[in-house]
């Protein structure tokens, strides 16, 4: 950025001196700069960082798997802020009890050959399950799909440790949380097989504020509920 202005400047030094007549490559060029100093100065009042990731079923499951489907969304209002996500897949089987399926974020934005491709857990710190920073635990499954908001997780959308890129995998299993005593446990928690999956990307505010509302509607649809009814 810095170089361009400065070629600009340059620019219009010889053509004021008349030593050459770029009139054409000057206001061209002045057209770039000032689209990127928008830009800049636009990300620089509103650093938030949106993202998502449309689930998908592993392709490499057999017709007995369940075919889980949905939406992740993810939120950061600043390069240090913790993240904020929205979890909403469906699915499941319909067990007659709560059950609970382990997400994570793996290695490699690689879907193309079912999640298997998307490699292992992704640790860019070489820690133990379940430090790394897409290990985002259990999720209770009612009725065969499941809907959760979180804050303040330990993932980023930006610096050197992004998550844009990556799969985010959804398991048959429970996460054992590095419980289970073994090597398998402080690798992947022992959650099972990848049911499904998907490549996070960025994306504009509106499918984050489609969600906010529709989980403001559902806290007021709630909380109703447990109001005792009028005579």
């Amino acid at each position: 950025m810095l170089s361009l202005l400065c070629a600009c400047l340059l620019l219009v030094a010889c053509a004021s001196d008349g030593s050459f007549d770029m009139e054409e490559q000057i206001q061209d060029m002045h057209a770039k700069v000032t689209e990127m100093w928008q830009e800049m100065t636009t990300w620089r009042a509103d650093p938030t960082v949106h993202a998502t990731c449309e689930v998908r079923p592993s392709a490499s499951l057999d017709a007995s798997q369940p075919r889980v489907t949905g939406l992740v969304l993810f939120r950061q209002l600043a390069p240090r802020a913790g993240l904020e996500a929205f979890f909403a897949l469906e699915g499941f089987p319909a067990e007659p009890d709560v059950s609970r399926r382990a997400i994570h974020v793996h290695e490699f934005g690689d879907v193309s050959q079912g999640c298997e491709a998307t490699g292992p857990h992704y640790n860019p710190l070489a820690v133990q399950h379940p430090q790394h920073p897409g290990d985002f635990g259990n999720f209770v499954v009612r009725n065969g799909s499941l809907w959760k908001r979180y804050t303040n997780l330990a993932a980023s959308l930006s610096g050197p440790h992004s998550i844009v890129g990556r799969a985010v995998v959804v398991h048959a299993g429970e996460d054992d949380l590095g419980r289970g005593g073994n090597a398998a446990s402080l690798e992947n928690g022992n959650a099972g097989r990848r049911l499904a999956c998907c490549v996070v990307g960025l994306c504009g505010p509106a499918p984050w504020e489609r969600q906010a509302q529709e989980h403001a509607e559902r806290r007021k649809r709630h909380i109703l509920s447990l109001c005792p009814r009028q005579p």
